[in-house]
């Protein structure tokens, strides 16, 4: 049996690319065992994937801050004996770490991000609009890298099932025949944000559906404020914002029948558990390599425009001022791709 340590800190999102690898290899390799170095917080990712995952959930506040910390986390997973590392993060704390690792004669592994290509594809002139390779093939690629090739067939974490409705019943109801919709209009960047003015117009769209039931997914009290507000005006409209952990999100998400979603992290989590997205892109682009597993080109909704994409992470600032690329989304496209999947 050999052990292997992953490593992938960073945002909800790109740690929740790593799970259909990740249960890939644990299905194909059952004799291993993996173990997933991550935030804390996001232990619940895992906890639906096979029995030879372990997790080992690290916050770098005051036990792991600073490279004291972090020789003393190496210290801590040194005891563990792993025999391979797989680093698909690529940043300071994980190449600290592989290091580590490497200087003590453990094979380690490390993500290749493929930045040439990326800033060839958001430059302002002479853009390069190749599709890149996907995150999940470049976390594969570390893994096959180690020893480990991996033939992706991940589904859903909950297999051909979906997630225990009865724990959300409280809040969701029961299924019936309605169309459940989610709508996740946030992101953490402008850039990547469909303007909540329009976003409005598609959800009253929605409520006034009676055979449509919508809800609403974001965090934190600006976003649950604006959120609050649509329910207000649309009471047919059932917000989730501090109703359910992420465990009850993912098991109400596997109900729907469709999620609405900028480029983050609720596109990847409605993936997790195989429903389809309908996508809004604007500073950014699929062609970085973030889709949605198995999520479709022709649900995306995005412009063509000379400057798109102009950022692979959509922080920089618009350089016509204006987002466009956002703006110039009507309403109409997005509730067409909408029901071009539930009808």
């Amino acid at each position: 049996m050999a052990r292997i340590l992953v490593i992938r800190f960073s945002a909800l999102g790109d740690v929740a690319m790593t799970i259909p690898v990740i249960h890939s290899l644990a299905v194909q390799y059952p004799e291993h065992e993996v173990t997933v170095l991550s935030r804390t917080f996001l232990k619940p990712l895992f906890s639906g994937l096979p029995d030879n995952v372990h997790f080992i959930g690290v916050d770098f506040t005051e036990r792991y801050k600073g490279f004291q910390g972090l020789n003393k986390l190496f210290k801590e997973l040194k005891i563990e004996k792993f025999d391979f590392v797989a680093d698909l993060h690529g940043v300071l704390r994980s190449n600290y770490l592989s290091l580590r690792f490497k200087l003590s004669g453990t094979p380690v592994a490390t993500i290749c991000k493929g930045r040439t290509g990326k800033q060839k594809l958001v430059r302002q002139r002479h853009k390069v609009l190749e599709n890149q390779k996907s995150s999940f093939r470049r976390y594969a690629d570390v893994f096959e890298a180690l020893g480990f090739p991996v033939l992706m067939n991940f589904s859903s974490i909950y297999g051909d099932q979906r997630g225990d409705l009865t724990q959300v019943e409280s809040l969701s109801g029961k299924k019936g025949s309605s169309k459940w919709v989610g709508i996740a209009p946030f992101a953490k960047h402008e850039g990547k944000i469909y303007p909540l003015d329009q976003q409005e117009r598609v959800v009253a769209y929605l409520a006034s559906k009676p055979d449509v039931k919508v809800f609403l997914f974001g965090g934190g009290p600006q976003e649950k404020a604006v959120l609050d507000a649509w329910v207000a005006k649309y009471p047919a409209l059932v917000s989730t914002v501090g109703q359910l952990n992420m465990q009850t999100e993912l098991i109400l998400m596997s109900h729907l029948d469709v999620m609405v979603s900028m480029d983050s992290a609720n596109m990847h989590l409605a993936s997790l558990v195989n429903v389809p997205v309908v996508s809004i892109w604007g500073a950014t682009h699929p062609y970085a390599g973030f889709m949605g597993w198995k999520q479709l080109p022709v649900h995306t909704v995005q412009l063509e425009m000379p400057c798109r994409p102009c950022s692979v992470y959509g922080q920089k600032p618009c350089l016509r001022g204006d987002y466009a690329c956002m703006r110039e989304i009507t309403p109409e496209q997005v509730i067409a791709k909408i029901e071009g999947i539930i009808n």
